[in-house]
């Protein structure tokens, strides 16, 4: 549900400035708030304060780093046909799975969609087949192989139709915007095709370990959260700030900041588009899409003909309004993309936690 029509109204320039720039590139050394504090142009009380009250107000989900499982351990995404009558009962049965940490209604055969995480390949397949054996229906399992671009980071302070809408005004309109982030020159971002394993890292140190299982669920809103992550994991400091250090440099965690709500705070339509590329076109046109600013997520996942599954490119597009959605998909198709597909817009959220480990081996 979206927060009320006036929450923009409740945020002065200081909020604005702190949701829309330390979603990434949070501080990460012994009282990270003071650094916030000096950007913003405030005290380390008051920054601290305004994202325990952001988070309190929905507009933050959470405070910490939002990790990589892909490249932590083994995840995949996954659908079931689930009949109507028995929806709310399958709907239960699969988030009963801690390892379960997104499920979405889609508008589609495959209605019920949901990502599976855990320490490795094996873990997650035993998940898979257990979610088949309790629901009775056939999971149709498609982990990513390449990533092009995935970020869910975008601007929410603003009256955007689509994710980046105002970065991808004219320079002319850009330039005489009082909006510090709209006269950024902002026209693409850098996609680049990164192959995945299935199989879990075996170089985690005991101390990453410890410290991934520690911050999954966020860090601690404290003026220092990296001491009392260190206090948590029995280690000190420094030996943290450095493991978190590693951990962003290895992509095990993609970024550390303010977790925004993109759904409460208006962005409840998004589209997940499959495309049925041709193979040895993939990466040509993953690249090329990727760097569209409006284009939040684009990777390769395998077809599974055998389960009615042609598609192996898939982008999402996330707006207010399911028209400007609807546009950009057309754009995506007609300039981009002239190859079949179908939209799977998303109808109801299920669940949605940061990915979840009960162990690192």
């Amino acid at each position: 549900m979206a927060l009320d029509g006036d929450w923009r109204d409740r945020l002065d320039d200081t909020d604005a400035r702190l949701v829309d720039g330390f979603q990434s590139g949070f501080p990460v050394e012994e009282r990270p708030f003071r650094a916030v504090a000096s950007a913003l142009d405030t005290t380390e009380d008051d920054a601290l304060e305004r994202v325990q009250r952001l988070r309190e107000m929905g507009v933050f989900r959470r405070f910490g780093a939002v990790l990589n499982p892909p490249v932590i351990g083994s995840s995949t995404l996954a659908a079931v046909r689930a009949p109507d009558d028995r929806f709310d009962e399958i709907a239960a049965t699969i988030n009963a799975h801690r390892q379960v940490n997104h499920n979405y209604r889609r508008d589609h055969a495959y209605n019920m969609w949901f990502v599976v995480t855990a320490a490795s390949k094996e873990v997650r397949d035993r998940i898979l087949a257990d979610i088949e054996a309790e629901t009775g229906c056939e999971v149709l399992d498609l982990p990513m192989l390449t990533d092009y671009y995935i970020d869910l980071e975008f601007p929410v302070v603003n009256a955007d139709r689509f994710a980046r809408e105002a970065l991808q005004a004219p320079p002319n309109e850009r330039a005489g915007s009082d909006d510090p982030r709209v006269r950024e020159t902002v026209d693409a971002t850098d996609a680049t095709a990164t192959r995945l394993s299935e199989t879990a890292r075996g170089d985690l140190s005991a101390l990453e370990r410890r410290v991934i299982l520690e911050i999954q669920d966020g860090f601690p809103l404290t003026k220092t959260p990296y001491a009392d992550i260190a206090a948590a994991v029995g280690a000190d400091t420094d030996a943290v700030l450095a493991a978190i250090d590693r951990l962003l440099d290895d992509n095990c965690i993609k970024r550390v900041g303010c977790v925004v709500n993109h759904v409460v705070t208006g962005f409840t339509n998004n589209c997940m588009v499959v495309w049925d590329v041709p193979d040895d076109e993939l990466d040509a046109y993953g690249e090329r899409v990727g760097e569209l600013p409006y284009v939040t997520l684009c990777y390769h996942r395998p077809r599974r003909p055998d389960q009615d599954w042609p598609y192996n490119l898939f982008t999402m597009v996330h707006g207010r309004q399911p028209d400007a959605v609807d546009e950009k998909i057309d754009e995506l198709a007609a300039d981009y993309l002239p190859v079949p597909h179908e939209r799977l817009y998303s109808t109801e959220k299920l669940k949605q936690t940061g990915a979840q480990y009960e162990e690192l081996v």
